[in-house]
């Protein structure tokens, strides 16, 4: 990966597995057995400044840009699936403030953010609409110098940690019809709902968050009103997508790392299971799905970095990593066999881990489809593309701070986001 990778990022790497075999390898049996939302591990890993990989230097961030944020979510979920969410989930939350925040909300929570002081979330998947985002029916009603919300949010990541809840809903009819708000937690009117029933990601909060005449200042309004579904699908093309993406490699990393393990301390027929040519076959195919998938990801975050037109590769990379994680969790299962039902195993934890990336910001099919449109320049997307002045804004930014001047290299470029 040294072509994508920079000096920084081989640091950040070694920073956060270190931080992860040390501080959240020994909690995850305990996430597991009590199945219960771990705020203050999770109130530990953002206080380590990681949710801000994406935000600039001038704003308290780290602004090492979306390859860093892709390799301290793939780290986490290495160890832990739900704290590799948990991060995912926050920096997803980022998104909004950094696209289409102003000056003065910049200045308000990106600091904030990029701290772990407050913890962000992005709320929009409602029970009557699912992945239709326009089927929503939680509405803003303009009174005065505020809004009045109601309605209910489900599958929100973070719900039950989250202090400031980026939430879009409908202020008028049709695809303009939709505005983005920051709704902070403890407003009046706001209440957590359920945490739902989950499969997996014991120690991630997955749930319900409920308006019941809920006052919001316009102060707090994200972009103008009538922009609420392009801060919903920039949000999770640009970011949703890719740190899915990297959950799913992190828990696919985990995958084989065990499964090896496994096949060199199982004897069977008298010999370990790494002699087995069956077995060699499995677990080579296990690695080949794990090395395409880590490249189709990082080439994505690469060319986000870049500033490059890049959201069909970052839907191949969402689809890519959860399809192949998936099917080398179920390689594992053939291998491991029973014992891969056992906990001690792991395996079927990583199983009902992945399985939690695989809806969000669309399954495979919904990818699928996105993918077909750019085959055939039915796309109308390209986010990455209306928002790259921003990205390379960023650089520009950074690269002041350091004193570099003239036209930015590419792998400058690449580095310093």
């Amino acid at each position: 990966m040294d072509y994508f990778c920079g000096p920084d990022h081989l640091a950040l790497r070694e920073e956060v597995r270190e931080f992860a075999e040390r501080e959240v390898r020994p909690l995850v049996p305990v996430m597991e057995a009590r199945q219960t939302v771990e705020l203050e591990l999770s109130r530990k890993i953002a206080r380590q400044g990681w949710i801000g990989a994406t935000i600039p230097r001038r704003y308290g961030g780290m602004g090492l840009g979306h390859l860093a944020k892709t390799i301290i979510i793939e780290e986490l979920s290495r160890v832990s699936g739900a704290m590799g969410a948990m991060v995912q989930a926050s920096q997803l939350g980022v998104a909004k403030v950094i696209h289409y925040g102003t000056e003065r909300q910049k200045q308000q929570w990106l600091p904030l953010f990029a701290s772990g002081e407050v913890m962000p979330t992005i709320a929009v998947t409602e029970p009557e609409s699912g992945g239709h985002v326009l089927a929503m029916r939680s509405t803003a009603v303009r009174d005065g110098d505020s809004y009045i919300l109601n309605g209910r949010k489900w599958f929100v990541g973070n719900s039950h940690i989250g202090d400031v809840h980026g939430v879009v809903v409908r202020t008028g009819e049709g695809s303009r019809g939709l505005t983005a708000f920051l709704v902070e937690s403890d407003r009046p009117g706001f209440r957590l709902g359920s945490r739902g029933s989950q499969a997996g990601l014991y120690g991630f909060s997955y749930g319900e968050l409920i308006f019941e005449d809920c006052r919001v200042p316009i102060e707090n309004r994200i972009g103008e009103e009538g922009q609420g579904l392009d801060v919903a699908y920039s949000s999770s093309t640009l970011y949703g997508r890719p740190n899915l993406a990297a959950v799913a490699l992190g828990i696919h990393q985990a995958i084989l790392e065990d499964t090896v393990r496994f096949c060199e301390e199982r004897v069977l027929y008298g010999k370990p299971l790494r002699d087995l040519p069956s077995v060699n076959l499995k677990v080579g195919e296990m690695n080949s799905r794990l090395l395409t998938a880590r490249i189709t990801l990082y080439h994505a975050s690469h060319l986000l970095d870049s500033g490059a037109a890049c959201d069909a590769e970052l839907m191949n990379a969402k689809l890519v990593n959860c399809e192949y994680a998936l099917t080398s969790a179920r390689a594992a299962l053939e291998i491991f066999a029973a014992r891969g039902c056992q906990k001690e195993y792991n395996i079927e934890r990583y199983l009902r881990d992945v399985i939690h990336a695989f809806p969000a910001a669309g399954t495979s099919d919904v990818q699928r489809l996105r993918l077909a449109q750019a085959a055939f320049g039915q796309y109308a997307g390209e986010w990455s593309a209306r928002l790259r002045d921003l990205v390379r804004a960023d650089v520009d930014a950074w690269c002041c701070d350091l004193g570099v001047v003239g036209p930015l290299p590419e792998q400058v470029s690449e580095n310093s986001r």
